[in-house]
């Protein structure tokens, strides 16, 4: 039922430009994992990643700009230049950092993403963070079951998707290893499965209303 297929070992990584993913880490840093197609980036992906930045007590937050997204059409995605150029203009901040990092490394999943980046950074503090809207679709991602595993979670509040989000197959499954919000700051040093559903002021921008609302500009 909640089975999403099984995840690759590894990702095809030996590519020249995997050795240059862009940015440093050093062992001990807390570091926030941020992926999405980010199409396009908007007001709301900021506060998700200034959230986790704040509540998590991060080093860095990396915003993952995917080359595509395996469930979402090729056809609707904005060519990876331009979407890296916008998220660029939303992660604000000297610890924000934007990165077409999966594009070098040849990934097209998170799992596989992840299991890279802990190799190549060892002793950093990785947590994925994503906004409430894509826990309520989590089930669906391949490896999601050994994402969890991999990494601890960081799951911040979005408008109108709150209780689909806690009532989600991901939720449910992984209730035994949820942390109270008033203990997120603990989460980096968290050994998975772990994670933390922060709540908040709301924003209400999305990226599926700005392209409608730009397509229609377009039309006119």
């Amino acid at each position: 039922m909640w089975f999403a297929g099984p995840a690759r070992l590894v990702p095809d990584a030996g590519r020249p430009a995997a050795q240059r993913l862009g940015f440093h880490l050093e062992p001990g840093m807390r570091v926030g994992l941020f992926g999405g197609s980010f199409n396009p980036a908007h007001e709301g992906h900021a506060h998700v990643a200034e959230t986790a930045m704040r509540r998590l007590e991060l080093d860095r937050v990396i915003w993952l700009v995917s080359p595509q997204n395996p469930l979402k059409s090729s056809h609707e995605t904005r060519p990876l230049p331009e979407r890296l150029a916008q998220a660029r203009r939303w992660a604000r901040g000297s610890g924000m950092i934007v990165s077409d990092a999966e594009t070098r490394l040849g990934s097209q999943y998170t799992i596989d993403t992840l299991r890279v980046l802990k190799a190549r950074f060892p002793g950093v503090k990785f947590v994925w963070v994503m906004g409430a809207d894509s826990l309520a679709g989590f089930h669906r991602w391949r490896g999601w079951t050994q994402i969890m595993r991999e990494v601890p979670v960081a799951v911040i509040s979005r408008p109108w998707i709150a209780l689909k989000a806690r009532t989600a197959p991901a939720a449910r499954r992984f209730a035994f290893a949820r942390w109270p919000a008033s203990a997120a700051s603990r989460l980096p040093d968290a050994t998975a499965p772990a994670w933390v559903y922060l709540t908040g002021p709301l924003n209400f921008a999305s990226s599926t209303a700005l392209r409608a609302r730009q397509t229609g500009k377009l039309g006119r």
